[in-house]
């Protein structure tokens, strides 16, 4: 089964999207043609990377666009400093580029904070909130409350969206550098984690967060977050889908699926309607921030000093 959209051949729409999707390929493609108008805003001007899924296969991350890709997609190239190469990413800005990744089976749009044109200057501050093991939804709900007390408390004001898996995206627009807006984003973790310290960590390692809601404050300068109307690959088809503050108490993830988003949406955009204008960053945020040592770093040289112990003591 196969047709054409805005020029985009469409192929074999009838397959199921991936082990427990409950939907199809076709079924991807007419969910993000659906809020085509409402991801792209969160996409356009910001380096892209996707996850795919091919039939039989395990999802995979694409960054670096293949040799095949139309002409018309556009692009940009950064140094990645990891690989130390170049990496040639995909500007999705229109939706003939939207329709071209349904149709290579992108399942996740995943994008940076920082528009390519200004990489140092993020233009939100994002913190993701991420369950225990077993947990229940209403204990994310109630550690991304401590987030709105701690932004408020510094007179700050952010929007909430679902991950599309078991967590919450908290987005606060700022305006800033990126090396002050890391800082402030460890700052608000930490904040919010000293309001209820038997419910929220900021603790890296897994083993040291002690059943508690950890709060990732690690996406910044190059990282990348789900775009809100994001599909996921979760059980359902899960989307990233913004949530109200007041309304976090009554939905849980699954709720909101690429079958069901669309109706959910009807002609609103809450993601970009809710977004308050850029705040300026806080000094007495970004100065403790700054006294704050960066998650990974932290726990890299944590997990060198245990296995030195380890190896001492045997």
């Amino acid at each position: 089964m196969g047709e054409e959209r805005d020029g985009v051949a469409l192929t074999n729409l009838d397959q199921p999207l991936f082990d427990g999707a409950d939907a199809t390929k076709g079924d991807l493609v007419d969910y993000l043609d659906a809020v085509a108008d409402r991801i792209i805003p969160g996409l356009a001007g910001r380096p892209l990377s996707v996850v795919r899924v091919r039939p039989g296969q395990e999802p995979f991350t694409q960054k670096n666009l293949p040799k095949y890709t139309p002409p018309w997609v556009r692009s940009v190239s950064l140094w990645a400093e990891t690989s130390k190469r170049e990496i040639r990413y995909a500007l999705c800005e229109d939706r003939r580029t939207l329709l071209w990744f349904a149709n290579q089976r992108a399942v996740e749009y995943h994008v940076t904070l920082a528009p390519a044109d200004a990489f140092d200057r993020p233009d939100h501050l994002v913190l993701d909130l991420d369950p225990p093991e077993g947990a229940g939804f209403d204990v994310v709900v109630a550690a991304a409350k401590l987030v709105r007390r701690a932004l408020a408390d510094d007179g700050l004001s952010g929007v909430v969206k679902t991950s599309g898996s078991k967590g919450v995206h908290v987005f606060v627009p700022v305006t800033g550098v990126d090396h002050d807006v890391a800082a402030a984003t460890r700052a608000l973790a930490a904040r919010a984690e000293r309001l209820d310290l038997e419910l929220a960590t900021t603790a890296f390692i897994k083993d040291d967060r002690g059943g508690r809601v950890f709060l990732d404050s690690t996406r910044a300068y190059g990282a990348t977050v789900a775009a809100a109307y994001s599909p996921r690959i979760r059980p359902g088809a899960t989307v990233s889908f913004p949530v109200g503050w007041d309304d976090l108490d009554s939905v849980t993830p699954a709720d909101f699926t690429v079958r069901t988003a669309p109706a959910l949406l009807g002609d609103d955009d809450p993601w970009h309607s809710r977004m308050p204008a850029p705040q300026e960053l806080p000094e007495d945020l970004v100065a403790e921030g700054h006294t704050i040592p960066v998650a990974r770093v932290q726990a890299m040289h944590e997990g060198k000093r245990r296995a030195r112990a380890q190896r001492a003591r045997q």
